[in-house]
């Protein structure tokens, strides 16, 4: 994590369920619109996302959510029981 002034910049990876098409892109735009996600970034293979987004606005969960609504096909880890 690295901390600006007021801002907590936390860094997500995630692997694709499926690498993204034309529709998938356009819908990361929207994402990009989202209060407290500063950046996602594509993978050149298009398996692969980096979400950036403020912790002070969001959690884990928000930008997963949001991503999920986008219908971007991420692959989120199961919680340890």
């Amino acid at each position: 994590m690295i901390c600006f002034r007021g801002m907590t910049k936390v860094t997500l990876h995630y692997e694709l369920s499926r690498p993204l098409g034309d529709a998938d892109i356009e819908n990361i735009t929207r994402v990009h619109s989202v209060y407290g996600i500063v950046r996602v970034q594509v993978a050149p293979a298009l398996d692969k996302i980096t979400v950036d987004y403020d912790a002070s606005r969001l959690m884990k969960q928000d930008v997963e959510a949001v991503l999920a609504r986008q219908g971007i096909p991420i692959r989120v880890a199961a919680a340890a029981a």
